[in-house]
């Protein structure tokens, strides 16, 4: 089952080598500038108190070695200070730790030093210079929510504190329960069997052609594990609607079985 027309099932999907949606929802633009407006606040007070340290300790020194320290000071908390946080915490910055964030590479897996290092030199121009107009409305006309910075380094912000919302299970088609009760089932391999699941559950969202298409795909490989096949005429999302619920009733059965042969081992004399 080839990666593009799996691609199809929501446009916000990752899609790994076995065919299974990756989910990763892109933070919105409010919380992305909450997030922003902190971590400015933070570098603006950690900027303040390092001018103030070295000024002190520059008292006694020339004028040459005072701008040197401001210069040093400025590649510190705008540059060195951002990159240091989110290459060790794998993305998150403290307005982002606060807001449950996290950015990620495009691919959604964790950044590292290089793409800490050039989101935090972007963000020097587009966000201190040019007091975030450019974040803002790079952010505003992106799918994912992504600055300019994001751009150069092939990253987006992510949500990390998402409710976890369970797709109700399919339920056994009513025409093939018969059949499903006598028929032979194996288990279906795990990248298989969450393809399916993430299909039937994301029928609405999927064209007519895709949902054709797809299904068909799926009740092929599926029929491999299934003997005898289905009633002739029946529609692939019935067919394997009935095969998920079928194997989740015998896996149910099965797990009550062994729970209940290991209660009566253990069980005292």
């Amino acid at each position: 089952m080839s990666t593009p027309e799996f691609a199809t099932l929501t446009t916000d999907d990752l899609v790994t080598g076995e065919a299974v949606a990756l989910d990763l929802p892109p933070a919105g633009l409010g919380p992305r500038i909450a997030s922003g407006l902190i971590d400015v606040v933070v570098t603006v007070l950690l900027l303040v108190g390092v001018v103030l340290l070295l000024t002190v300790a520059a008292l006694q020194t020339d004028e040459a070695l005072l701008w040197v320290a401001f210069v040093s000071t400025m590649i510190l908390v705008f540059l060195v200070f951002p990159t240091t946080v989110e290459t060790l915490t794998r993305g998150k910055s403290l307005g982002k730790w606060a807001l449950g964030l996290r950015t990620v590479r495009d691919d959604a897996g964790p950044i590292s030093f290089q793409h800490a290092f050039v989101r935090a030199l972007i963000g020097i121009v587009e966000i201190y210079l040019f007091s975030g107009a450019p974040a803002f409305f790079s952010a505003l006309l992106s799918g994912r929510g992504k600055r300019l910075g994001d751009y150069a380094a092939g990253t987006y912000v992510v949500r990390e504190r998402v409710r976890l919302r369970l797709a109700p299970p399919p339920l056994m088609p009513p025409p093939l329960a018969q059949w499903a009760a006598g028929a032979d089932m194996a288990s279906l391999p795990t990248g298989l069997a969450l393809a399916v699941r993430q299909f039937l559950s994301r029928l609405p969202q999927i064209d007519p052609a895709s949902r054709a298409s797809l299904g068909g795909r799926l009740a092929n490989q599926v029929s491999e594990y299934v003997a005898p096949p289905p009633p002739p005429g029946t529609p692939p999302e019935a067919f394997l609607a009935a095969v998920v619920a079928s194997r989740r009733e015998r896996d149910r059965a099965r797990l009550a079985r062994e729970a209940d042969l290991r209660a009566r081992l253990t069980a005292r004399r």
